[in-house]
């Protein structure tokens, strides 16, 4: 049962090794033209597949990817004019292309936050092979509020087992689904 759950298109048919030596790459957003570019000059870092309702995910996925580099190794180097903060409230500032929705990078700008000095990054928007693979599942329960059927998420760590990434929540895994479906039925997602 668990097999036929997808959970990320980069991650179903298994996963990479990290390219030896491996320092970067480029991102490119998925418009047909003028597309937004960022240069990375680093390996990326806590690479996982997220199950929060702000990460950008292709469509279809249960989960985005995102890792971490450096923010001084992360450089826009074509089409910039193009990107905006999907929402300035956040602490992760997300930046995405205009025109086609999809986010190029996460940037905390609380220099006291801990993670101030990192940038959020989405592997998969690269062609470079070399990048290291997801490690770990975090907020798992979390897609319950995007949609996914609390029934369903026993299956779901299953898969997320089969792939070699271990699923974590905050607190039990059953009462996070419940706390997450509660929220989702708040927000009118589920019934």
């Amino acid at each position: 049962m668990a097999k036929g759950i997808s959970i990320h298109p980069a991650v179903d048919r298994g996963m990479k090794p990290a390219g030896k030596n491996f320092a970067g790459g480029t991102l490119t957003c998925h418009c047909s033209d003028k597309k937004v570019t960022v240069k990375i000059d680093a390996q990326c870092a806590h690479n996982h597949v997220c199950g929060c309702t702000k990460c950008w995910k292709p469509g279809g996925a249960l989960f985005s990817q995102v890792a971490v580099v450096p923010r001084d190794k992360l450089k826009v180097i074509a089409n910039g004019d193009k990107l905006k903060v999907v929402d300035t409230n956040a602490l992760i500032k997300r930046h995405a292309c205009k025109s086609c929705g999809v986010h190029m990078y996460g940037r905390v700008e609380n220099d006291k936050h801990a993670l101030f000095g990192l940038d959020f990054i989405h592997p998969e928007l690269s062609s470079d092979a070399g990048w290291a693979p997801p490690e770990f599942a975090a907020f798992v329960s979390s897609i319950i509020e995007a949609g996914a059927d609390p029934a369903e998420m026993g299956a779901v760590r299953s898969r997320l087992k089969e792939l070699g990434l271990e699923p974590y929540d905050c607190l039990s895994p059953p009462l996070m689904d419940f706390l997450a479906t509660h929220a989702a039925k708040s927000a009118g997602v589920r019934k």
